[in-house]
């Protein structure tokens, strides 16, 4: 028990040690500030606020930099975002052109030749996620996803697809073209 004491006492002058010395140093530190001159004074705050600009001018400049870095960034993933479906698409062009520079005549080389072209354009929708809208015959009709060309007169029930008349396609969640339709109206 009287270690323990010794070194709780130990601790206790080490802190009184260091307070008396943080407490000598402000005032030392407070007795120079009063022997400055109003001059010195104001010319150390001058310095102090000249620093400040220039840390304040850095920081806006720095600032500036990062948001026009975060524009150009911007500008170019817009300007290159369709690079890859674009490097798809090059490539169902070439093989629509070889298909027109055939002279071959083959009616069935040229239907496989236009088929493998398709299956081609189709990679392509799939890897930029571009899916058909094909609504099926009796489908209500969606005006999110179908624009109704005209109606005409059924046996179906009305605002359903009688007929599509031209298929629409989405861009992930997003309707690039509206499936075009024809829709059921009741009998007059």
């Amino acid at each position: 028990m009287q270690f323990r004491g010794n070194v709780m006492q130990e601790n206790q002058n080490q802190a009184a040690e260091a307070v008396e010395n943080e407490m000598t140093e402000t005032a030392s530190a407070a007795h120079t500030e009063l022997e400055q001159t109003p001059e010195q004074r104001i010319a150390g705050l001058e310095a102090e606020i000249a620093e400040l600009n220039d840390t304040l001018l850095r920081a806006r400049a720095e600032l500036e930099n990062q948001r026009r870095r975060a524009q150009d960034e911007v500008a170019a993933a817009h300007k290159y975002a369709i690079g890859k479906f674009a490097a798809e698409l090059v490539t169902v062009k070439d093989y629509l052109e070889m298909a027109l520079l055939d002279q071959s005549g083959q009616i069935d080389a040229l239907k496989m030749g236009v088929d493998m072209t398709l299956k081609q354009l189709v990679s392509a929708f799939d890897k930029a996620q571009i899916k058909d809208i094909a609504p099926k015959l009796g489908d209500k009709l969606d005006p999110h996803q179908h624009q109704a060309m005209s109606a005409e007169e059924s046996d179906a029930e009305p605002n359903t697809v009688v007929r599509v008349m031209q298929k629409g396609y989405l861009l992930a969640d997003r309707v690039l073209r509206p499936a075009m339709v024809v829709v059921a109206k009741a009998k007059a």
